[in-house]
């Protein structure tokens, strides 16, 4: 614990009654310490005077020490002055012995003075009491008090609360206990039916039966997943400027439940988390996991080498302090530009944890699935040999029947396309199932697709195949050549912000010309005004190659010349789909095409000029399977019935384990190369120093801070050596940070009330002795993180009534000995949650991509989130599923202080607004779960009485007092059963847990 100032004083004046002179090193060091040296140190002391070291306060030419001569001292002069220190002038003991020391000849002892050798009443020392080694307390012996038992937290709680002639509180009654541990362990209330079953099940054991339930239930690890995310400051955006989203961080997000649910040991949860794909290479869990180091905001609009270089130095700070606020308890991050104001903790401790954390990149990267990739390459193979089998038996006979309709004007066969159209025929893909949907007035005619340049356009499903290298082709007739800017075909992603288009007019007046979002791969083809589109149906083709090489074709020839832009646009499957008639969506304005589509193909390559004359030449013909079928004989039918069935078969497989395996990018730790690390002077990148090796925190007893490695040491080396650090068994802070994490959630505070915070600006433990057992008793049950749970809600202090009482609070008003349990309110999270749960309308599915409550909008390249009330199953799982982006209006989650994720939030904000009374009121979501609940109630039950008592059951766990029936039947009958459920939702009781 830190000195008072009456401490320090007598710790300094320890030997005084000796005629010995003032011991440097015991007190003369830590007063310099305490009082000048955060000023008068480093690189820039103030008034270029340098207390710290000898040379300093000794300097020839300006002495500010005079062995023997205080008269002549210069720091003595603006001590005894009142001058030093400016704020806060020393006592008049310090005074005296600062004089002594200096009339006694001045014996200076270690040099440099080491700031952090001892706690002061200012700051944090080597010798705080968080970071030194935990060692098992005695358990206090008290007695039990009948009829219940004490487990051994009990046993500690108690002999505080004796020591202030207190005592816990009777136990809570049983439909309230299940409740408190129904919210504490999953953030769902009990069924009425669970509550009943337990308030009369009179077996000894029912409660913990009821606990052990709960932390198998999958539902655990939601709860206990957004408790972490809010302390690793998790958001689905970048932030800063652009405020980009980040479709696949939802992949950590899992990864964090599925690991509580299996009860991952918590050394092995941390260590995933900064190094996982460095202990598990290949395990695309293991990666998963790093996306803890990439959680936080990520500036993406960087500008020249300085900017990016300052940016870089921005982002490393805050990994640094998710590192270290997250595991170790301490803000390492306040040390960037000085030594830590308050705690132990260098400027060099702060590079040296940056360094360890130099390779730590952000972006996506492939879950690596060996097994997937080999199937795939398995599927390729046998796929193509079938494919190579019915080209053989088809050719022949597709040729001749185009030659008999005058269509086979190549002896080269048309290439095979992945969709075909013949909107002449029909809107059914004549290939697979990319079938078309008229949209806004298309028609289809003898001609083909009729467009009308307004409204009309032609949307497939979306494809269910990845897509980059590609060809579009279509045969069009033009209503009219001045039009500028309709699309004839377009892939284009379902929003219609990316999209590969053929386009007419656009950017040259009657020009063919390559379409793209935001023209970012348009380049002129140069080709030639079009003049015959409106008398004829014309083919144009468009090769997109994987390269980016982008290439026109008119009537079977090259129109004008190709070229590469940057970049060719891939489309994942189920992310694209394909339009006609229209540039890209939405729909409007000169995107929009008039003219006649006759006939449209898609390839998955980009097709060669041989291939791409060979479709012209075919004229759009197709064979339909009655043609093919007369042209082959009944042996070769048979063989063909058996090859497309095998076709098929290895078709839909490939194509699911493919889109399995588009879906499989993460976006986690991006492994860059470090670099060598230097200190910064005061932070700054243009005041380099020495070069530092990746490190621990030196101040920390137990484990060794020294990683052995060098400046230059990979990546990997780094991050494991971290991880190794900081969970390592004798790492005093490892326990100690997330017992108390635990024990905040459980109790609405912590031991240490700071969870985040355990140096000298955080809070103190009101039971030191309790918390470093519970760190042992941790360790000894194998960093069990249910087994913990389960010690602390079966503890008597977590079943205790809430009922105030006065003799306590008198003495302990804010429950800090836990005299009795505290209530606190639900989350937002958990309100949304229970409003879902009461109605009926709860999504219960575990895992996955969540869902989106907000419409993006982009301005000026900047995307921005509004909140709207969506409709559907998919729109009601859990909100640990919530799409989260940065600085976006949470809506009803906003009035219930739901933290913004820019920032960690270990502890959040508890207030009490007219806005939580008016949204719970009038809020869309608001009103149509009590809609559902009213249309729930008259479901389950009949009659006015028990209807109101069922809503009572879904929203109170409990039946309404005569009272209270009553007074909610005359609601109904006056005002029906959906203002009962707004009135329910708007209580205090069913928003906080007793």
């Amino acid at each position: 614990m830190p000195r008072t100032a009456l401490s320090l004083i007598a710790f300094l004046f320890a030997s005084s009654a000796t005629a010995a002179p003032p011991d440097f090193d015991k007190q003369i060091a830590p007063l310099l310490a305490a009082r000048c040296v955060d000023c008068h140190s480093g690189p820039k002391p103030k008034g270029k005077l340098d207390l710290s070291r000898k040379a300093g306060v000794f300097a020839t030419d300006a002495p500010a020490v005079v062995p023997g001569k205080p008269a002549s001292s210069s720091l003595w002069e603006r001590v005894v002055a009142g001058e030093m220190p400016p704020k806060k002038p020393l006592p008049e003991a310090e005074q005296k012995l600062l004089k002594e020391w200096i009339e006694s000849g001045a014996k200076w002892g270690t040099d440099p003075i080491d700031p952090f050798r001892f706690t002061t009443d200012a700051r944090a020392g080597y010798d705080w009491w968080a970071i030194q080694p935990v060692t098992r307390p005695k358990v206090p012996e008290v007695p039990d008090a009948k009829p219940r038992a004490f487990n051994t937290i009990d046993r500690f709680i108690v002999a505080k609360l004796s020591d202030r002639g207190l005592s816990l509180s009777p136990e809570a009654d049983r439909r309230t206990l299940i409740r408190r541990v129904h919210f504490d362990l999953t953030g769902l209330p009990p069924s009425p039916e669970e509550v009943d079953a337990f308030v009369r099940d009179t077996d000894a054991t029912a409660y913990e039966k009821v606990v052990d339930r709960l932390l198998a239930s999958p539902h655990y690890g939601e709860r206990w997943a957004r408790h972490w995310l809010d302390v690793v400051r998790y958001g689905e955006t970048d932030g800063f400027e652009r405020n980009t989203p980040r479709e696949n961080s939802w992949h950590y997000r899992d990864w964090v439940i599925r690991a509580l649910n299996a009860d991952v040991p918590y050394t092995e949860f941390v260590r995933l988390q900064l190094a996982g794909d460095v202990f598990q290479p290949g395990d695309p869990d293991a990666t998963r996991a790093t996306g803890f180091l990439v959680a936080g905001v990520h500036n993406t609009v960087l500008g020249n080498d300085q900017m990016r270089a300052i940016a870089r130095q921005d982002e490393l700070e805050d990994i640094v302090g998710g590192v270290a606020q997250t595991f170790l308890g301490l803000t390492a991050n306040c040390a960037r530009c000085h030594d830590h104001k308050f705690d132990p903790i260098s400027q060099a401790d702060f590079y040296r944890l940056a360094s360890a954390l130099g390779g730590v990149g952000f972006g996506e990267r492939p879950a690596p699935d060996a097994k997937t990739t080999s199937e795939i390459a398995k599927l390729v193979k046998e796929l193509g040999a079938v494919t190579k089998k019915l080209a053989a038996l088809e050719d022949p006979a597709r040729k001749a029947v185009l030659t008999e309709k005058g269509m086979g004007k190549t002896d080269k066969l048309a290439p095979a396309p992945i969709a075909a159209w013949d909107f002449r025929r029909g809107s059914d893909d004549l290939i697979g199932k990319l079938h078309v949907k008229l949209v806004g007035g298309a028609k289809l005619t003898s001609e083909g697709a009729v467009l009308d340049g307004k409204t009309a356009l032609l949307r497939t499903s979306a494809l269910p195949f990845d897509l980059k290298a590609k060809t579009l082709e279509a045969w069009v007739k033009l209503d009219s050549l001045s039009q500028r800017g309709g699309g004839i075909i377009s892939v284009q992603t379902p929003d219609g912000n990316e999209f590969d288009a053929i386009v007419f007019g656009e950017n040259e007046p009657a020009r063919w010309m390559a379409g793209s979002n935001g023209f970012v791969r348009y380049k002129s083809f140069g080709g030639s005004e079009e003049k015959g589109a409106t008398n004829e149906f014309v083919h144009f083709a468009i090769t997109f190659s994987a390269d980016g090489t982008i290439t026109g074709y008119r009537n079977g020839e090259r129109y004008g010349a190709g070229y590469a832009p940057r970049g060719a646009l891939g489309f994942q499957a189920e992310k694209a789909v394909v339009v006609f008639g229209c540039r890209h969506e939405p729909a409007g304005g000169n995107r929009m095409l008039a003219g006649t589509v006759s006939a449209a193909r898609l390839y998955d390559k980009a097709l060669s000029h041989e291939e791409i004359e060979a479709s012209f030449r075919s004229g759009g013909g197709f064979v339909s399977e009655a043609e093919l079928a007369a042209k082959l004989g009944p042996e070769d039918r048979a063989t063909r019935t058996a090859l497309r069935m095998q076709h098929e078969t290895l078709a839909a497989r490939l194509g699911t384990l493919r889109q399995l395996a588009a879906n499989a990018k993460i976006y986690a730790n991006v492994p860059q190369a470090p670099g060598v690390t230097r200190v910064l002077i005061r932070g700054d990148l243009a005041t380099p120093a020495a070069v530092v090796a990746p490190a621990g925190l030196s101040a920390l007893t137990g484990p060794k801070a020294d990683f052995g490695l060098a400046p230059n040491a990979t990546d990997a080396d780094r991050r494991k050596k971290l991880a190794e650090w900081i969970t390592a068994p004798n790492n005093p802070l490892f326990g100690r940070v997330i017992v108390n994490r635990v024990w905040h959630y459980h109790f609405g505070t912590g031991i240490v009330e700071t969870p985040n915070d355990f140096g000298f600006n955080g809070g103190r433990p009101s039971h030191p002795e309790l918390l470093d057992w519970l760190a042992t008793e941790f360790a000894d049950r194998k960093y069990s993180l249910k087994s913990l749970h389960k010690l602390i809600v079966t503890s008597a202090a977590y079943r205790q009534a809430s009922a105030p009482r006065k003799d306590a609070s008198a003495k302990d008003a804010d429950n800090r000995l836990l005299w009795r349990y505290k209530p606190h309110r639900l989350e937002g999270e958990v309100v949304r949650d229970l409003m879902l749960t009461a109605s009926g309308l709860l999504n219960r599915e575990v895992g996955g991509k969540g869902f989106s409550d907000y419409k993006m909008r982009d301005f000026n390249g900047t995307a921005y989130f509004d909140p709207f009330d969506p409709v559907g199953p998919e729109f009601h799982r859990r909100s640990v599923y919530r799409f989260t982006p940065r600085g976006a209006n949470q809506g009803l989650l906003d009035a219930f202080d739901c933290p913004d994720p820019a920032a960690a939030a270990p502890r959040r904000a508890v207030t009490t607004t007219p806005l939580q009374a008016l949204a719970l009121w009038n809020n869309g979501f608001a009103l149509r779960t009590a809609d559902a609940l009213a249309a729930r109630v008259a479901k389950e039950a009949d009659g006015v009485e028990k209807q109101v008592t069922r809503a009572w059951l879904l929203a109170y766990q409990r039946p309404p007092s005569g009272d209270e029936l009553k007074l909610a039947v005359k609601l109904v009958n006056d005002h029906g059963l959906k203002a009962l459920g707004r009135v329910l939702f708007n209580s205090n009781e069913f928003v906080i847990v007793e």
